[in-house]
């Protein structure tokens, strides 16, 4: 490559000066003997030698002469470049303009404003934008170089015109400009300063040069390694680069206002929607803009505000008739109101004009949709169109958007529709916690209904089922003690109140309290009910402790006996719960570490095959599986036969950890524990009118629920005992083939020592619409001692 001495500036040094703003050259003395052209031309080059004078003088002629077409008239951004050093040397009115460099009384000096173009590119692009442009510019000279050397024109096939778009920071606008360029290298001319140099040489480039073999280059990594080979000290570069360009700042903001309507996070999150309302408001000059969800009854109209959230505003659907938002569904286009205060409806309409809206440009968002409307719709004999939405843009003075701006709104439609179509939709279903082995399906689903296709049932067929309970025996009865314990130290303290009162003075009213508590404390010494529990400080409030203020006035030991009452019951509950609180944490901390120890075991199980698992807890846990090659295509014998050792695994571990409970607590809450078999498969379907996310379909599949709720309190046939015992794992099953597989599983788990050798059988007592189960229980063996809680660090059996 030439040194960094410019041509351009060589020649206006020596022979003259030229405007960058028109293109005008200024003789200076010397060519004043000199013909108007030839001093043009010969202020650009200086003294050159006359065998590539006349060259370069036809080169840059010819870039100057194109230039010289463009006037200030048109919207063409035109830039000249020095390629030996990337220098603006001339900009075009309209770039000039666009960089805020304009011709004026005020304007500085003719050299002053050659220097702002030179700092052009510096100054109002991005590095980025300006690496991006040089690039493009290299490709053309390698391009350049494989064609006149080697025959191998690749301009078409890899898009040797392809254009960069830059930021463009202008003076004249709020917003960078976006700037899209082309690099024009056709008045460049590329000169091997040693002709004998090939950097190509080993890649016989000549051979490419034939039709059958031009396209080996067109690969991008190609063209890459090829760029790095040229020797660029083995060229100059005469001539000027131009750079063409024209404003797509609209194009773009379109293209960016479409990216994020399409992307995975909704339009109606704060921060997503104020970046929306952002560009919308600078691509219309529009003073805000709303979103209207028009698909269910009632309507919501979703506004930003100054602060994170989103203002929303319900209306009833009936309230839309006669409404501009009603006459834009209903014609199914861009609808421009020029003045709103002139011409409102409805409340909706109201509130808009309260708050200054004249000016208003409605964005309908219709779908076609099979069945009956449930919104605005526009129906045809063949077809169903059903608007989901619309977009409002809003300005405070009237007659403000016009055509182009209709014709920008259409653009938005299609990108507006698909993104409030899928959050209608989310909002509209209740897929929510959805388990990750089936949450697949339920994302098809949205995106049928997303492109208004009518609902389809969620269904998953032939799956094993595998359920499993560690419940805790005796909790009733315990939460009674802990009711009856509580409230007989409410009553007694009550009593203290009456008997202090009594003492002060005689009053056979109070008198008649104090009896009627003595007999209240022998009835709860009794037994009580949670309806006991509710009667009995119903009663207090009503009958005791409305006469309070009265009785601190009797007697200072009355009042010490109101204040302690009323200390006991400063809590939440209102009531003296101190047992009953004991009771709730020894319950709550036996869910917690069974659900917490279970969930250590699934994410092991998970591995083997992904499958779907439901935990519910109440009076400890109980989980339900089901696995099957509907959830994965993966699944076979060998993935059911791993995942129903593993849940034996687990629940054991499950009783380990109760075990340890019991004792850290000294509680006399037990824990048993089971696991249902059904070799059967089972078909369960999501219910979007039910809270649960699945269901099972069919008789056979029913009589396994059934099974399910019931069998925690069967009863063995011969004894009358219950089948679960405490720190027992019992098995329940119908057929021999069922128990040939799991008495397996219990010959392993024996050996690995989570259980012992020793098994029970027995039959399970008949209930209504279940007959023939049977059972096996063996005692789970507790962890050794020299082993850490295997629920607290993640450990998994004895052996591991």
């Amino acid at each position: 490559m030439n040194d960094s001495t410019s041509i351009f500036n060589r020649g206006i040094n020596s022979y003259g000066e030229i405007d960058p703003l028109s293109g005008e050259i200024s003789p200076t003395a010397n060519q004043e003997s000199l013909s108007e052209e030839d001093a043009l031309w010969q202020s650009l080059f200086g003294d050159l030698p006359a065998s590539s004078e006349g060259e370069k003088i036809r080169i840059w002629k010819d870039n100057l002469e194109c230039l010289s077409r463009w006037g200030r008239g048109t919207k063409l951004l035109i830039a000249a470049v020095e390629p030996q050093n990337f220098t603006l040397c001339y900009g075009n009115p309209a770039l000039c303009e666009l960089a805020g460099i304009q011709p004026s009384l005020d304007q500085p000096s003719r050299g002053d404003r050659q220097m702002l173009l030179h700092h052009l590119l510096q100054e109002r692009l991005s590095e980025r934008d300006r690496q991006g442009l040089e690039q493009l510019y290299r490709r053309q000279v390698r391009l350049r170089i494989l064609r006149d050397r080697y025959g191998i024109d690749l301009n078409t096939q890899v898009g040797g015109d392809e254009p960069a778009i830059v930021s463009f920071h202008s003076p004249n606008y709020a917003e960078p400009r976006m700037i899209e360029f082309w690099v024009n290298a056709a008045g460049l001319k590329i000169i091997p300063l040693d002709p004998d140099q090939d950097e190509f040489a080993d890649l016989r480039l000549e051979q490419h040069s034939r039709p059958e073999n031009s396209e080996s280059l067109t690969n991008l990594s190609t063209l890459e390694s090829l760029e790095q080979r040229v020797c660029w000290e083995n060229y100059r570069v005469e001539g000027l680069l131009l750079l063409e360009g024209i404003d797509v700042t609209i194009r773009e903001s379109i293209r960016q206002i479409s990216r994020l309507l399409i992307s995975t996070h909704s339009i109606l999150r704060p921060d997503r929607f104020r970046q929306i309302n952002q560009h919308l408001k600078s691509l219309f000059r529009c003073d805000n803009s709303f979103i209207l969800s028009t698909e269910r009854d009632p309507v919501r109209l979703f506004v930003e505000t100054e602060s994170r959230n989103l203002s929303v505003t319900s209306y009833a659907l009936d309230s839309l008739q006669g409404s501009h938002f009603r006459q834009a569904a209903e014609a199914n286009r861009i609808w421009n109101v020029t003045d709103l205060s002139a011409d409102w409806t409805g409340p909706c309409e109201k509130q808009l004009v309260e708050a200054g809206v004249r000016s208003l440009l409605l964005i309908p968002l219709v779908v076609q949709v099979s069945g009956n409307d449930s919104g605005l719709a526009r129906r045809s004999p063949s077809q169903s169109q059903q608007m989901v939405g619309l977009v409002g843009l809003t300005k405070t003075h009237p007659h403000h958007f016009h055509p182009i701006d209709m014709r920008r709104g259409e653009e938005l439609i299609a990108p507006f529709t698909v993104a409030l179509r899928q959050i209608v939709q989310q909002q509209l279903t209740q897929f929510t916690n959805i388990h990750p082995s089936v949450e697949w399906r339920f994302i098809q689903e949205l995106e049928r209904r997303s492109w208004g296709l009518p609902p389809e049932a969620i269904v998953f067929a032939e799956l094993y089922p595998l359920y499993g309970i560690s419940d805790i025996r005796g909790s009733s009865d315990e939460r009674n003690r802990a009711i009856e314990a509580d409230l007989i130290e409410q009553f007694h303290l009550g009593l203290a109140v009456v008997e202090a009162v009594c003492a002060a003075e005689e009053q056979s009213f109070v008198e008649q309290l104090r009896l009627d508590l003595l007999e209240r404390i022998e009835a709860i010494q009794r037994g009580v009910t949670v309806d006991g529990e509710v009667t009995a400080i119903e009663y207090l409030k009503e009958h005791l402790e409305g006469y309070f203020d009265y009785f601190c006035n009797c007697s200072p030991l009355a009042a010490e006996a109101v204040a302690t009452y009323r200390a006991a019951c400063d809590n939440e509950q209102e009531c003296v719960y101190v047992a009953r609180s004991r009771y709730d944490e020894t319950v709550n901390q036996i869910n917690a570490r069974l659900r917490d120890t279970w969930e250590i075991w699934q994410e092991k199980m998970q591995k083997i095959i992904p499958h779907y698992c439901d935990v519910e807890c109440s009076d400890g846990i109980d989980h339900m599986i089901y696995a099957g090659a509907a959830i994965n295509p993966s699944f076979s014998r060998f993935h059911l036969h791993s995942l129903r050792y593993e849940q034996l695994r687990a629940i054991c571990d499950c009783a380990r950890v109760a075990l340890r409970i019991q004792a850290d607590y000294q509680t006399t809450l037990e824990v048993t524990h089971l696991v249902l078999v059904q070799d059967c498969t089972v078909d369960i379907f999501h219910d979007e009118k039910t809270e649960r996310l699945f269901d099972v379909r069919g008789t056979r599949d029913t009589r396994y629920e059934i099974v399910k709720k019931r069998i925690d309190k069967g009863v063995e046939v011969q004894t009358g005992d219950r089948i679960t015992q405490p720190g027992m794992l019992t098995v329940v099953y119908a057929t021999n083939k069922e128990w040939e597989e799991y008495e397996q599983y219990l010959r392993y788990l024996a050996r690995e020592g989570w259980v012992a050798e020793k098994i029970d059988f027995g039959n399970v007592e008949p209930q209504p619409g279940v007959s023939g189960l049977k059972f096996a229980r063996v005692r789970i063996l507790p962890a050794p001692n020299s082993l850490p809680d295997l629920a607290l660090n993640g450990s998994l059996s004895p052996g591991e």
